[in-house]
């Protein structure tokens, strides 16, 4: 190629920094190792394999260990993914009594060892091997139970990630932002004040919600963790752990969920889910107790991640999740215990 300055300036391309590689479109390569541990991560930990079917808790706890490779490969434009990867997940498992006492509770592992790009295009979920560190008979029960419930949602969640990476995985983004534009038509302006909103997940909405309570917050936190109370204003059944990393279960198991970070008067982070959702999916819901005034409570309750449609296609989720909280929980709460506005 001819230098800049020289020869017929018809042929001539100046030299600059991104000349080679013009908006990434011959080849770029990213590592996205951990990006993949992050995401796995969240993708694996704390779900929800059993809540109470059978009287056995089951729930996968942390992702120990993610080893391989990672990468996407850019090159004209076309998302090239590359992984081999293995990875184990830990979990925990309760089976109790009739009367709800403890019969035994164990720790286990899940085992990824293969997880390719090689076998993505041909569907095949990768191998799988679950172990329980007491092979007793309550051991050996929770395990196959594991088998049974928790091997779809593993492959389910690990499907997402492989989804992910074929669109690009972290490079996703930078890959849209260098991509120049197909059109060079000029839009006419149109005031729809789209740049004002906010980045929203696609089929998925937060709910927020501030409720007033004349009470001290100890209160309100009691009866949204004690499951009599619950019972009492309900009129239905409820399972309440107050231990962070127990399960729940509210309005007779329609809804069920694990708490993720509990503060005495203060705060709850719940993970939390309809039963007629998707398979595997929570949403999260965080609420706060302040106290401005000595008598005087305000509640307030985000909850993130809650689907648009159920898994019958029932776009009422949002609404009917909203309401139950306004009218099933806390103004049901203010007519049994007096707590007005």
């Amino acid at each position: 190629m001819a230098k800049f300055g020289q020869g017929d300036k018809r042929w001539i391309v100046e030299e600059r920094p991104d000349g080679t590689n013009v908006h990434n479109w011959h080849w770029v390569e990213k590592d996205c190792l951990e990006w993949s541990k992050k995401t796995l991560s969240h993708l694996l930990e704390d779900i929800v394999i059993m809540s109470g079917e059978g009287n056995l808790w089951i729930r996968t706890t942390k992702v120990e260990k993610v080893d391989g490779e990672a990468y996407v490969n850019i090159r004209k434009g076309k998302i090239i993914p590359g992984y081999e990867m293995s990875v184990r997940v830990l979990w925990e498992g309760e089976a109790k009594d009739a009367q709800g006492g403890t019969l035994a509770k164990v720790t286990g592992r899940v085992e990824l060892p293969y997880i390719a790009d090689e076998n993505a295009g041909e569907g095949e979920d990768p191998d799988i091997n679950i172990t329980v560190t007491d092979n007793g008979p309550v051991g050996v029960r929770l395990r196959e139970a594991f088998l049974s419930k928790g091997k779809p949602i593993i492959f389910k969640r690990v499907r997402q990630y492989v989804d992910l990476m074929a669109s690009g995985g972290p490079a996703k983004e930078e890959l849209q932002s260098k991509t120049p534009p197909k059109s060079t038509k000029v839009a006419l302006p149109v005031d729809n004040h789209s740049s004002l909103k906010p980045a929203v997940r696609e089929g998925f909405k937060t709910i927020t919600l501030t409720e007033r309570f004349n009470c001290r917050a100890g209160d309100i936190y009691d009866i949204l963790m004690d499951d009599h109370r619950w019972k009492g204003f309900s009129q239905s059944n409820a399972n309440i752990s107050r231990e962070v990393g127990g399960s729940f279960s509210l309005f007779d198991g329609a809804i069920s969920g694990v708490n993720q970070e509990l503060q005495q008067g203060k705060l709850i982070v719940q993970k939390w889910r309809f039963n007629n959702w998707i398979d595997g999916h929570y949403s999260t819901v965080y609420m706060t107790f302040e106290e401005p005034d000595i008598g005087v409570t305000i509640v307030k309750l985000t909850q993130t991640d809650v689907p648009v449609e159920d898994r019958y296609g029932n776009a009422t989720v949002v609404e009917n999740t909203e309401r139950g909280w306004k009218e099933l929980i806390f103004h049901n709460i203010r007519a049994v215990f007096g707590y007005g506005m």
